[in-house]
């Protein structure tokens, strides 16, 4: 068997004490689940970039521009075998300016303390990120790789190296 790969993104927007989440409904992936504010899957012409996979995907579903954010990084990448596809993931966070309301056609979206995030139905390597993402990753600048198994997801901090 060689898997086909499925590229996605997903974008978390923080504030204070809170995280942006999107109840999805519809969705063949993460149906009736907590998920970022927006994301999807990459366009051909995305695949070797994706920040312009998550621009187009903030435009689309939340008529968010680039300039309405601040801090706008890749912060988590995590892979997942599933049936035939290895899920790859791009996780980006960033913080909204302003107060503006936001809304979304593929759910509700929900501003949830970081204490309730545990308790939230998601993805299971978002889950897994999500719950590093709070414990270590909104301390640090770093960008993390991890692999997610039946028994977790194991993060390591991507350094660059001479080899």
């Amino acid at each position: 068997m060689i898997p086909k790969l499925r590229n996605m993104t997903s974008l978390y927007l923080v504030r204070e004490d809170a995280i942006l989440c999107l109840y999805r409904i519809g969705s063949r992936v993460a149906d009736h689940k907590f998920i970022g504010s927006c994301g999807g899957h990459f366009e051909k012409e995305e695949l070797n970039d994706p920040k312009a996979c998550i621009l187009r995907e903030m435009q689309e579903e939340l008529g968010l521009s680039e300039s309405e954010v601040d801090g706008l990084s890749l912060r988590y990448i995590t892979h997942r075998l599933a049936g035939n596809e290895i899920r790859q993931n791009y996780y980006f966070f960033a913080r909204l300016r302003g107060d503006r309301e936001l809304s979304s056609n593929e759910g509700t979206l929900r501003w949830i303390p970081f204490e309730e995030v545990p308790g939230l139905t998601m993805p299971v390597s978002a889950k897994h990120m999500i719950l590093h993402y709070l414990e270590t990753g909104r301390f640090t600048d770093c960008i993390y790789a991890g692999i997610t198994e039946e028994s977790g997801t194991q993060f390591v901090e991507m350094r660059e190296f001479d080899g």
